[in-house]
């Protein structure tokens, strides 16, 4: 599974190619889907392009996009989007569309109150398991975690292959949920190509890198999933 991370925290000022209103997320995933993607992963924005679990924007976003492609939408449900613990999940319980899926930080504060709202609204969770915080351990005594659509483990840092294989070694079985690896930045590449040797779910998008495997900037998310898909 190739999922398509369209815009994560960057904007126009990263790349002029990371859609920021929902008919340019609607635009972007098309593009990605027709590449090959087989799901769309998006950070609703504001129109003064901040993140948001707002109702109505993510309402707006995720209509526009499913009027373009027919595969699973998901978003995300950290800090970035709201900072207090309590309005996230009252923010959750207000949403009037829900997405297929939704990422849940374990090493945020409140995630499993978080993880407990999306489920009971019925959107699948993907638990965020990130290197170097609690999440592993929370996660794998969490009486959610095996309901849960999936675990993706994001990497970066210096040798992030290194910092994915220690990670995957950390959650381990994972109760049997399917994982998904990814990397950020420099560590996209390599980590992408450890996830496709070992069989697991993989991402990419303007959220994790800029760039093609080649160095070159990338021209859109579209370009990003080609270049995945033939590695």
């Amino acid at each position: 599974m190739m999922q398509v991370c369209l815009n994560g925290g960057r904007g126009p000022g990263d790349s002029a190619a990371v859609p920021m209103s929902p008919a340019a997320m609607a635009e972007a995933a098309a593009r990605a889907v027709a590449a090959g993607a087989s799901e769309v992963h998006v950070h609703p924005r504001t129109p003064c392009g901040g993140q948001t679990l707002s109702p109505r924007v993510l309402a707006q976003t995720l209509a526009a996009i499913r009027a373009a492609v027919d595969v699973p939408v998901g978003v995300t449900t950290g800090v970035a989007e709201e900072p207090d613990p309590v309005r996230r999940v009252e923010r959750v319980r207000a949403w009037t569309v829900i997405p297929d899926h939704a990422v849940v930080l374990w090493h945020e504060p409140g995630a499993e109150e978080l993880a407990a709202a999306l489920l009971e609204r019925g959107v699948g969770v993907e638990a965020g398991i990130r290197p170097a915080t609690e999440a592993p351990e929370r996660f794998l005594a969490s009486p959610l975690a095996r309901r849960v659509l999936r675990v993706v483990a994001g990497v970066g840092g210096p040798d992030p292959v290194a910092a994915a294989r220690a990670l995957l070694a950390e959650v381990g079985g994972a109760h049997g949920l399917p994982v998904l690896l990814h990397g950020t930045d420099a560590g996209a590449w390599p980590v992408l190509r450890l996830a496709r040797r070992l069989g697991l779910a993989a991402r990419i998008g303007l959220e994790d890198t800029l760039f093609l495997p080649d160095g070159s900037l990338a021209r859109d998310n579209a370009e990003l999933v080609s270049a995945a898909l033939s590695r």
